[in-house]
Formats: structure tokens, C-alpha cells, sequence
């Protein structure tokens, strides 16, 4: 293997590379598309793909002309079709999960990014990897639900993986280039964490956090849902479990330090106790140019750090009584297979109980570990049978919530 995490299949010579974006009207899919317009003439956008925001991707339409807009939502993709054709635009619409499967695999396309959010994504970000692309990875939860499967998938299609996250891109550019000397050059890998809006809350008092006190980051601008997680800090127990994956990494040499000032992103830590760290700005473009561009750099739109205005970079450990999500990633490492899918599928059905006011903020992480302790009644390492894991566990946790909203609660 020529890079840290895979080998890139050799593209037929194009002027402009051809990019899928998975997700084009999310956070990580709109600052995608900010750094292609920064550079237009270094690349061509093939396909858009999106969920329900019909009035976001026109614009999108309308500004990168590309060949096809993909709608997860049939009705949201039979109203972007009408816009599209009232304004004489060329791009085809498509709809479905099928279809956002072939724009990511298709021959024209150089590069995915993979940037939809939750399980959803997984399926095309397979389709991307069977194929042998250059795949941009801000789904965290394709390789926290497919693990090793996923992984399995990059190899064996000869894709090359590039993580998005502002933590794994950190590592992969702290890491040595040859990934045959990790094992031996490298004692452990710790990732930071900013801590979110609660990180000095007491918290007696997290139970009575709010939707709208939850999704307020202090560093940074995203959806609602990773908002939350970052919040609990289940964001970075997935991200634990992301960077066992991609770095083959054993979790008892993955570590987490909170650093409220997100100017450094993660560091690598070497045998002789070395530590190199990559720093930046709290920007998202930052990642994104870079795996555009790897191993060049391109024009991110970030601004330049100011050293002279740091007062301080700090660091302090995660408190288990604040922070009990955190800790539920080496659970699932070491869990049944499959564990990493019931505690992501668990998540996602909490969050959103949350963020409807169905159940209280401290509840999230009771869900999700209620839901972990369970019996895994399903085996298997196949895209069915994780399918069929994360379907029951949806199951469960949706149980828990509908018994804890009606009043039971938890103690």
C-alpha cells in the first residue's frame, strides 16, 4: 500500500477529476461544495445527491450544472424535477438509495464525498468503495455500523479512503506515510475533543438541558444532529470507534483529551514519546481541501491562524460523570460484532427523541446503553445482517423512548 490507509487505482487522465458529493445540502456537503467553487477549475461536480432540501439543491443545481441531482425522497425529487425543467436546466433527477448507489459508483466519477448523515450512508459509500474511488469520508457511521466490512470493501476495490472528520484527518496527516510502520512506530492515537456547550455544566443539571441549549456549539457550525452528539460527546465515542477502523488501531492505544480551544485536532503519539499534533483554524473546509487535493493543497476559504491571539491551549480528561457517552465506544469495541452498529442505531433513534422533546438530554445516553446491554440476536459480518442489526435496534431503542415519554422514565 502507497498511503496510510489505502492504494489509489490509476484514473483515466481528465482535465477536471469528477466528484459525486453524498449529502450536498448538509453542513459537510455545502462547505464541500464552497471549496469546489474556490477552485472550479481544478474540478467538475458529476452528481448532487440530498434527502428532502428541494429548494437548496435548485441552487446548487443552478450553480455546478451537475449531470445528475439525486433526491433520497420521491416526492422531493418529483418537485426538483419540475423546478429543474421550468429553468431549462440539463441535470437528470433520479431518486432513491439505488440511484445515489451508481452516481457514487459510476465510471465517469473520480471521487465520492461521502458526507450523508447516519446509516443512510453507508450503502453508497459501499457502492464508492466496491468501485475504487477516492472516498472522502465524513460519514463516520459507515465504518462505525460496517467496520471491518467496509474496510474490506476499500481493499478489496482498491479505492482510496481519505477521512473528512477534522480529528481523522488530523491523525492521517500526523502519521507516517508507510501504514507498514504504524504497529511498531506508533504507541497511540488520541483524539480531542472540544467538549461541547456542557464541558463546565454541572451535571446534576444536564437533565434539563434544552434542544436548542444542545445544538449551540461554541467552535462550530453543524446540523443538528451531530450538535447533539457532540454535546453528550457520543460523537467522539463514534469517532474512537472510526479510528479503530481506519488506522488499525487497538482501542486500549485510543485515547480522548478535551480541548476546548479546537485548534488542535488530534495528535499520534510515537514509541519514544514523540507527539506530533496538526493544528488549524476550527474550519471544515480545512479537511475537505485536503482530501480533495491529497496529496496537493488547494485554497479552503479558511482563514489563517493567529498565533499571537492564543492566550491558551488547554487539554483535561473527559469526565465520566459528564461525559458517560464517551465511554460506551470501547463497550462496543469490545462487544459481540455488530455492537458498533447497535450503539450508532441506538443514537440516532435517541437524538431524535431528544431533539422532538420526547425524552430528557441525559436520556440519550441511557437509551443507548440500555439498548448495548441487550442480547444480540443477530450474527453475521454481511451488509444484510447489519442492516438487520440496526433495523432491531431501531426497534429497541424506539421502544425505550415511547416508555420513558409517558412518564416511566429512568433513574
Amino acid at each position: 500500500m502507497t498511503l496510510a490507509i489505502c492504494s489509489e487505482v490509476t484514473q483515466e487522465s481528465r482535465t477536471k477529476p469528477r466528484i459525486t458529493v453524498l449529502g450536498s445540502t448538509g453542513s459537510i456537503g455545502t462547505n464541500t461544495l464552497d471549496v469546489l467553487s474556490r477552485n472550479a477549475d481544478l474540478f467538475e461536480v458529476y452528481a448532487l445527491c440530498a434527502a428532502t432540501q428541494v429548494d437548496l439543491m435548485v441552487e446548487q443545481c443552478v450553480a455546478f450544472s451537475p449531470r445528475f441531482a439525486v433526491m433520497a425522497d420521491a416526492q422531493a425529487g418529483a418537485h426538483l424535477q419540475a423546478r429543474l425543467q421550468a429553468l431549462a436546466l440539463p441535470t437528470r433527477v433520479r431518486i432513491g438509495e439505488t440511484a445515489m448507489c451508481e452516481v457514487s459508483a459510476a465510471p465517469d466519477v473520480d471521487m465520492v464525498m461521502g458526507a450523508i448523515v447516519g446509516a443512510a450512508g453507508l450503502a453508497p459509500c459501499l457502492a464508492a468503495a466496491h468501485a475504487g474511488k477516492r472516498l472522502l469520508l465524513a460519514n463516520k457511521e459507515a465504518l462505525v455500523v460496517g467496520g471491518e466490512l467496509f474496510m474490506q470493501a476499500v481493499r478489496g476495490g482498491g479505492a482510496t479512503l481519505l477521512p473528512i472528520d477534522s480529528e481523522h484527518s488530523a491523525i492521517f496527516q500526523a502519521l507516517p506515510e508507510d501504514a507498514t510502520t504504524w504497529d511498531t512506530r506508533v504507541e497511540k492515537i488520541i483524539l480531542t475533543a472540544s467538549g461541547g456547550p456542557f464541558r463546565t455544566r454541572d451535571p446534576s443539571t444536564l437533565r434539563d438541558v434544552t434542544p436548542a441549549q444542545a445544538v449551540a456549539h461554541p467552535n462550530w457550525v453543524m446540523g443538528k444532529k451531530i450538535s447533539v452528539d457532540s454535546a453528550t460527546m457520543m460523537n467522539k465515542a463514534l469517532e474512537v470507534i472510526e479510528a479503530h477502523h481506519l488506522f488499525r488501531v487497538a482501542p486500549e492505544r485510543l485515547d480522548v483529551v478535551i480541548h476546548p480551544q479546537s485548534v488542535v485536532h488530534s495528535m499520534v503519539q510515537f514509541n519514544d514519546r514523540s507527539v506530533v499534533a496538526q493544528l488549524g483554524t476550527p474550519d471544515m473546509r480545512v479537511p475537505i481541501a485536503y482530501g480533495l487535493s491529497w496529496p496537493e493543497r488547494i485554497n479552503s476559504g479558511a482563514l489563517p491562524m493567529d498565533f499571537a491571539a492564543m492566550a491558551n491551549l488547554t487539554f483535561e480528561l473527559p469526565s465520566r460523570s459528564r461525559f458517560p457517552g464517551l465511554f460506551l465506544a470501547w463497550d462496543a469495541l469490545r462487544g459481540p460484532l455488530g455492537s458498533s452498529a447497535v450503539l450508532n442505531a441506538a443514537n440516532e433513534i435517541a437524538v431524535e427523541a431528544f431533539l422532538n422533546e420526547r425524552i430528557r438530554f441525559d436520556q440519550i445516553v441511557s437509551v443507548n446503553q440500555a439498548v448495548l446491554e441487550m442480547p444480540q440476536d443477530i450474527q453475521g459480518n454481511s451488509f444484510e445482517a447489519l442492516m438487520a442489526i440496526d433495523a432491531l435496534t431501531r426497534v429497541r431503542a424506539e421502544a425505550l423512548v415511547a416508555q420513558w415519554s409517558k412518564g416511566s422514565g429512568i433513574c
